[in-house]
C-alpha cells in the first residue's frame, strides 16, 4: 500500500480584509516520492498553497484558516520564489555551513559538501567566501537551490527555483534536482513548465477561485484540457508556436539615443562590467542576454545612474525633463521600489511631480491597473501581492510616467503566459510610439519574437551585437540583417 506524503482535506483560506475566500473546500493528497506540478494564474495562491502544504502557514505566517484534516511532512526543504528571504548567513559558503551545522555534519565533512553542493546546482565561484548581496539574482536562486538539497529533506517545496536562471542553468538545476530528489517526494510551483513536464508525474491545476479543476498525468492534461491551459493563460508546451512577430514601422532611424564609450561599473568598488563602446539608436528594442552572473543587471544599473561607473554614457532627449522622467527603471526585486501603502497610492506617486490635472492622473492610474491586471488588488498592500503582482507593479509604477528610455530587468519574472503576452503588447505599443526599452532577459523566445537588437554578456564584457531591424513594407513583415 502506497503511503501518503501529505494530504490536506476541506481547506478554507481567507485573508484578512478580503471578502472572498482564497481557498475553500480545498482538499488533495500527494504520496511519498510523487513529484507534482502545480499550475494556474498569476496570483491564483499557488505559493500560499505550497506555504500550507509545508506547514510555513499558519506555524511562521498567521493566517486565517480551517481544514477537516491533514498529514504535513516533519523534514522537507523549501525553496522561496524570492532567494533573499531565506537566507541566514552573509556569505555563500557559510549558507551551506549553516544548514550542515543543524544536522551536525563535521567540520572536515562540511569542507568536501560545501564546495560539492554548489558544483551540484552549477554554481561556480572564484571564492566561495563571496558575499550574498553580490552574487545576481540567478546566482542565488541557485545558492538557495544548493542550501535546500543540504538539508537532505523527505519533501521539497520548490516554488519558481529556476524563474531567474538561463537556459542552460535551468536545465542543469533541474537535472541535479532529478537525481538528488529521485526517491523524495516534490511539489513544484513553475511556470517554465518545459523544462519540468517530463520529471513530474501529476499536473494540479488551480483556477483564480483557487479551486482545483483539473488533476493528472502530464501529457493527458495536455491532451484533454488544453482549452484550460489557454483560458487561465497558463504556459504549456508549444505556447510561442505560432506567434506573429510585431512589425515595426519606425526601426529605420539611426538617431543615436544612448552612446556608451569606455564604460565601467563597479560595485563594492569592485568592476563588474567594462564596455568599450556601444550605441543605441531610438526606436531601439534591446534583448540584453547572457549567463547568470555575466554583468547584465549591472550594465542596467550603470546606464539608470544607480552605481559607481567611470566613462561617459551620453543621452539624446527630445525634451528638457529631469533624468528620472527619461530614463525608467525596473528592478530585478521588485520589493525594492516600492514605498507606498497600497497599489493605488504606489502609481499616484509616481506621477506628484509630473503637470497633469487630478483628472489625467486618476486616467493614467485607472489605465494601468487595467493593463496590469491590478485593479482588483488596488487597496492591497504592495507587499501583500503575489511576487507576479510584484512585478506588474514595479513596471507600472515605471511606465505610467512615460520615460523616454525604459531600462527593464527581467520584466516577465513570475508571469504566467496571459501576464507575458498582454504585458509584452504593451511594451509593443510603448515601442511603436518611439520608445527605446533595454531589457535583460533569459527567455530567447522573447528576444527572437520582439528585439531589434540583442546584446550578449559574458564575465562583464559586451561579446556580442546581433541586430535584426524589422519593418513593413507593402503590407508585408521583413526581417532586415544589418
Amino acid at each position: 500500500m502506497e503511503q501518503i506524503a501529505i494530504s490536506m482535506e476541506g481547506l478554507k483560506v481567507k485573508f484578512p480584509n478580503e471578502k472572498s475566500f482564497l481557498f475553500m473546500d480545498l482538499s488533495l493528497t500527494v504520496k511519498q516520492g510523487e513529484k507534482v506540478l502545480l499550475v494556474g494564474p498569476s496570483g491564483g495562491g499557488k505559493s500560499t498553497l505550497l506555504k500550507i502544504l509545508a506547514g510555513i502557514i499558519p506555524n511562521s505566517v498567521e493566517i486565517p484558516m480551517k481544514y477537516t484534516n491533514s498529514i504535513l511532512p516533519e523534514r522537507y526543504g523549501y525553496v522561496f520564489q524570492d532567494p533573499d528571504s531565506q537566507f541566514c548567513m552573509p556569505y555563500a559558503d557559510e549558507e551551506i555551513a549553516f544548514v550542515l551545522e543543524n544536522l551536525q555534519i563535521p567540520f572536515q565533512k562540511m569542507a568536501e559538501l560545501i564546495p560539492y553542493y554548489l558544483d551540484t546546482v552549477g554554481l561556480h565561484l572564484s571564492d566561495i567566501h563571496t558575499k550574498i548581496n553580490q552574487l545576481s539574482g540567478g546566482m542565488k536562486q541557485r545558492l538557495a537551490i544548493a542550501s535546500v538539497l543540504a538539508l537532505q529533506p523527505d519533501v521539497l517545496f520548490l516554488d519558481e527555483p529556476t524563474a531567474m536562471l538561463d537556459e542552460e542553468g535551468t536545465d542543469q538545476v533541474w537535472d541535479s534536482v532529478m537525481k538528488i530528489a529521485s526517491d523524495k517526494t516534490v511539489i513544484i510551483v513553475e511556470h517554465k513548465i518545459e523544462q519540468v513536464y517530463d520529471f513530474v508525474d501529476r499536473i494540479i491545476m488551480i483556477n483564480t477561485a483557487g479551486e482545483i479543476i483539473a488533476d493528472g498525468e502530464p501529457y493527458k492534461m495536455i491532451e484533454e484540457h488544453l482549452d484550460l491551459f489557454r483560458k487561465y493563460g497558463i504556459w504549456y508546451p508549444g505556447v510561442w508556436k505560432g506567434l506573429n512577430k510585431p512589425s515595426f514601422q519606425n526601426q529605420l532611424s539611426f538617431n543615436p539615443a544612448i552612446t556608451i564609450t569606455q564604460l565601467t561599473g563597479y560595485k563594492i568598488k569592485k568592476e563588474i562590467i567594462h564596455i568599450d563602446t556601444a550605441h543605441v539608436t531610438k526606436g531601439d528594442w534591446i534583448a540584453i542576454t547572457g549567463a547568470n552572473g555575466s554583468g547584465k543587471s549591472t550594465l542596467l544599473q550603470s546606464l539608470a545612474k544607480l552605481i559607481k561607473t567611470k566613462g561617459t554614457v551620453h543621452y539624446s532627449f527630445t525634451q528638457d525633463i529631469p533624468f528620472y522622467r527619461k530614463v525608467g527603471f525596473v528592478f530585478q526585486n521588485p520589493e525594492l521600489q516600492f514605498v507606498t501603502n497600497t497599489v493605488y497610492d504606489e502609481l499616484a506617486f509616481s506621477l506628484l511631480n509630473i503637470p497633469l490635472s487630478e483628472q489625467e492622473k486618476r486616467q493614467r492610474i485607472s489605465d494601468h491597473l487595467a493593463i496590469f491586471q491590478l485593479d482588483h488588488v488596488k487597496n492591497i498592500h504592495p507587499f501583500q501581492l503575489s511576487v507576479g503582482q510584484m512585478k506588474r507593479l514595479s513596471i507600472a509604477a515605471i511606465t505610467i510616467m512615460e520615460p523616454e528610455i525604459l531600462l527593464l530587468d527581467e520584466p516577465t519574472f513570475g508571469q504566467d503566459a496571459a501576464n507575458t503576452f498582454r504585458m509584452l503588447d504593451y511594451f509593443v505599443s510603448l515601442h511603436q510610439k518611439g520608445t527605446t526599452i533595454l531589457m535583460v532577459t533569459h527567455d530567447q523566445q522573447i528576444s527572437e519574437h520582439f528585439a531589434t537588437a540583442e546584446w550578449t554578456m559574458d564575465a562583464g564584457k559586451l561579446l556580442t551585437i546581433s541586430t535584426k531591424r524589422t519593418c513593413r513594407v507593402e503590407g508585408k513583415q521583413n526581417v532586415l540583417g544589418l
